[in-house]
């Protein structure tokens, strides 16, 4: 199976802290790939140079046969990657179905209807939001309105920073749940990184563990669950 991306030996500093330190992965066609690390491993900033913003200093990313280490984020939008940021960001001024017209603006419009039938399936509650402002929403459906925002650019590629952040245990299943059937179902590529890493991992066909802004460890979500090292750093305390 043909890797959708491959980042080699990525590093970025920001004045003299060093976030990236050589990180490398591969993500192939309909995979589904949790990153998982503590606070300010670098995990973000990973996602966010993969999308252009901000710039590696060194290293090389390769998204669908194109080298795109040097693109502005906007062509690599055009190329079909789309993310869902840490934060959501949605446009809180605008309503929902304005917010979904935003994410479309890359993609063919002659799918938009389609488009737009499919992510009010996903999340029918958008469908009961549809004309009200983002800004207005709780806090799971402005997650759900985020990724559904990314779904309308038809991605090839589908990055989500941190889905679960601040959100109550069953609006994180659904969450979850609404990405695994956008995989299992549409066989979207799903690259997520995530602080919750019982939720990653459990999700994930592969896992990856950064450390420092390094890769550190690899391998099935499975064989990660039963990882001495991950089970006392990040699954202490009990499932969430």
């Amino acid at each position: 199976m043909s890797a959708v991306v491959t980042v080699q030996d990525l590093h970025k500093r920001f004045g003299t802290r060093r976030v990236l330190a050589g990180a490398s992965f591969a993500v192939h066609e309909r995979d589904r790939i949790g990153l998982i690390g503590a606070n300010g491993a670098g995990k973000s900033t990973l996602m966010m140079t993969v999308c252009g913003n901000p710039r590696a200093r060194e290293g090389a990313i390769c998204f669908a046969g194109h080298d795109i280490t040097r693109l502005p984020t906007h062509e690599i939008a055009r190329l079909r990657l789309a993310q869902a940021p840490e934060g959501r960001r949605i446009f809180s001024r605008m309503t929902v179905l304005e917010n979904l017209q935003m994410g479309a603006s890359t993609a063919d419009p002659s799918r938009f209807k389609r488009d737009l039938d499919h992510v009010l399936t996903l999340f029918p509650r958008l469908q009961q939001r549809i004309g009200q402002r983002g800004g207005t929403l709780s806090g799971g459906e402005q997650q759900m309105l985020a990724i559904a925002r990314a779904l309308m650019a038809q991605p090839r590629l589908l990055l989500l920073d941190e889905p679960s952040l601040g959100l109550a245990p069953l609006v994180v299943r659904q969450i979850f749940d609404a990405i695994r059937t956008l995989n299992t179902e549409g066989g979207l590529t799903v690259f997520l990184v995530e602080q919750n890493a019982y939720h990653a991992l459990k999700l994930a066909h592969r896992g990856y563990v950064m450390v420092n802004g390094f890769i550190t460890l690899s391998g099935t979500g499975r064989e990660l669950l039963e990882h001495p090292e991950i089970k006392s750093a990040y699954l202490e305390g009990g499932r969430h």
